[in-house]
């Protein structure tokens, strides 16, 4: 079994947008290193001044060198039917296979990562980047920072893990059903193997122990096993994968129960690569204000965050439909309720023309008294129920307790539990503030499954299923 070991100097973090501008091959038997190819690469781009700093390699040192597609072949060559072995190897091997795919080459080699091993082999030491594991393990390395140099001082390394590997970690990461190569390299397997096939929250953390990614699952160990495949070269996976150093989870019995609980904890933690719900905020809002005559008007139009509103929508139309409810429900005018710059009924009935006609007549006070007791009913009459679900055993249930439209209250009662009354269950269950997106997956998964829903009656004495 021959061993490909490499490594790369580039101009960047990322395959996709960055070069390569110099690399090392030496080829390892098992024993010694029997053969060696090391070579400069014009990347053809500016080389970062900061990484001219780091690695001494400059734009005229590059500039009579190889392209990448001059010296594809033999590096395919080099690296054909051989284990790919880097010190953190997927970030090697996705340069060279981005690069060497571009070239019209296809590289599907089995990788190795010598921080990995090394954490396997050596645990407990204070680092395990090169520099300082080789300074802890008393190998020298020669050129620092070039491809040939850090090859050489792996290459040594690698000698010794072969030496001190008695329980057979080397050939137990080489299995073609192992996964230990998909993982990112700071991450110890356990964390991974621990974690459970069931619905719930999973939290990525970095050296520090800071959550740094917090996403959601109906399978959490096929999910997070999906972070850790292919090969994407792109700029946020690279530093996203080196960036975990630990897993943990929370198990939440359904995936309704996993979606709030992670948006409540995004908001919460304000994960560094959570991008998409940071402010998953609604699109319209019914808003009031009061004209210059003095009248109370309502209007809907686009959400704004730092505007006050009575009450949000996802969809326009949503917002128009309920204001002309209002309307048409509580007899206000049509004339004093919009949407945008459209009035709220393009042709009027001649229902709605006579009540409109009359209500012009109501000076302010009394106008205005009726606009809020049409709100005062709208908000009394929105929606109080609980969804009852699956638990997270088969000794309790999940419970959401949604009240006048918002969800107030989540958590689990245990089946075993001397609950008798509403008012029971919700001192059992948790406060829970909530927000816009929160509420629509609540109200989408009680349309999708109205036996789970029990409308709360009588002042939350008493439930009855909705029909």
């Amino acid at each position: 079994m021959h061993y490909a070991i490499v490594d790369i100097e580039t101009t960047g973090g990322y395959a996709s947008g960055s070069g390569i501008t110099e690399i090392a091959i030496l080829i390892h038997d098992g024993t010694s290193v029997i053969d060696r190819y090391e070579t400069l690469i014009n990347p053809g781009r500016p080389i970062p001044w900061s990484i001219q700093a780091l690695t001494g390699i400059d734009d005229e040192m590059v500039a009579d060198s190889p392209a990448f597609e001059e010296v594809a072949d033999k590096i395919y060559q080099m690296l054909s039917d051989r284990i790919f072995i880097a010190h953190n190897v997927n970030f090697d091997y996705s340069f060279v296979k981005y690069h060497l795919q571009a070239a019209g080459y296809e590289l599907n080699a089995p990788k190795l990562c010598t921080v990995r091993l090394s954490r396997k082999i050596k645990p407990g030491l204070a680092s395990y980047s090169l520099g300082k594991l080789c300074d802890a393990l008393g190998i020298l390395i020669e050129n620092r920072h070039r491809a040939g140099g850090d090859a050489d001082a792996t290459a040594i390394l690698f000698s010794k893990l072969l030496a001190w590997d008695t329980s057979g970690h080397i050939a137990s990461m080489l299995k073609k059903t192992s996964k230990e190569q998909q993982l990112p390299p700071n991450l110890p397997k356990e964390d991974f193997t621990n974690l459970p096939s069931c619905p719930g929250v999973y939290y990525f953390q970095d050296m520090a122990g800071k959550e740094i990614y917090v996403g959601k699952a109906l399978n959490i160990k096929k999910r997070v096993a999906s972070h850790f495949s292919g090969h994407n070269p792109n700029p946020q996976r690279q530093h996203f994968l080196r960036s975990i150093y630990a897993i943990r989870y929370e198990n939440c019995g359904t995936e309704l129960m996993a979606l709030l609980l992670e948006a409540a904890e995004i908001k919460r933690l304000w994960p560094l690569y959570n991008r998409a719900m940071k402010s998953p905020e609604p699109k319209f809002a019914l808003y009031s204000y009061e004209d210059f005559h003095g009248y109370r008007r309502l209007a809907i139009g686009k959400h704004g965050k730092y505007h006050d509103c009575i009450h949000v929508f996802n969809r326009e139309s949503d917002g128009i439909r309920m204001l002309r409810k209002l309307v048409i429900d509580f007899g206000l005018s049509a004339e004093r309720c919009s949407y945008g710059r459209y009035p709220l009924f393009s042709s009027e009935s001649e229902d709605i023309q006579k009540l409109s006609t009359k209500i012009q007549l109501l000076n302010p006070e009394d106008y205005n008294a009726l606009v809020e007791n049409a709100l005062t009913k709208f908000t009394e009459n929105l929606p109080s129920f609980i969804i009852v679900d699956t638990g997270r055993n088969a000794d309790e249930n999940s419970c959401i307790w949604v009240e006048k439209g918002q969800l107030s209250r989540i958590g689990y009662v245990s089946n075993h539990a001397d609950l008798t009354r509403l008012t029971d269950i919700k001192e059992v269950l948790q406060p829970c503030v909530s927000n816009h997106y929160m509420n629509q997956l609540i109200f989408s998964y009680a349309e999708k499954y109205p036996l789970k829903v029990k409308r709360l009656m009588q002042e939350m004495t008493t439930f009855q299923e909705i029909p």
